[in-house]
């Protein structure tokens, strides 16, 4: 089922196998079977990117031979990682990195962990802390929190958002989660 997801519209690259923390932007019909192995292994080397963490989120859209990788970063050297990696897949001839690094914030470092013990901590949504590769994403820049990746349900994604926003400092909480059933 989930890979039904990602073929027929964003799927995240979260992290591992089930919980992605990419969103893979793919063609709802029409996609060559080129196009969607290239977009699995785009998927797998950037879950695979040893710096990539909770406070990262890459996406990426395939394009016939080109792809395209979006998101935010904290570290900069994830960026470059990425695209060098996407670059050595077979097939692949155009990358266009246009990830951003997030500005190196004190405050945003704070809040980064403190969103990551409130969520990861309640325990309605400790299941989500079990994966190596969480299937939640934390964006933070300059105190306007995004979330990306999957949740199992509609509750569990609003449950996400209320523990968001509890978080002192804080100017904005923007959901992107989406519900996927397991």
């Amino acid at each position: 089922m989930f890979r039904k997801a990602i073929a027929s519209s964003f799927a995240l690259v979260a992290f591992a196998v089930a919980s992605p923390c990419l969103l893979a932007q793919n063609g709802v019909s029409g996609q060559s079977p080129a196009e969607m192995r290239i977009a699995r292994e785009v998927r797998h080397e950037i879950v695979m990117l040893p710096y990539l963490n909770t406070f990262d989120y890459i996406a990426f859209k395939v394009d016939g031979n080109d792809v395209t990788l979006t998101g935010a970063v904290t570290n900069p050297t994830v960026k470059s990682d990425a695209a060098n990696v996407v670059k050595k897949i077979e097939g692949v001839q155009h990358v266009d990195n246009q990830v951003q690094v997030l500005p190196p914030s004190p405050a945003d470092r704070r809040i980064r962990l403190a969103l990551f013990r409130s969520i990861y901590g309640f325990p309605p949504l400790q299941k989500y802390a079990l994966s190596v590769v969480k299937p939640i994403r934390i964006i933070v820049n300059m105190g306007h929190v995004t979330l990306e990746g999957v949740v199992d349900s509609e509750a569990d994604k609003n449950l996400v958002e209320v523990r968001a926003k509890s978080v002192p400092g804080i100017f904005s909480v923007t959901n992107n989660l989406q519900v996927v059933k397991p």
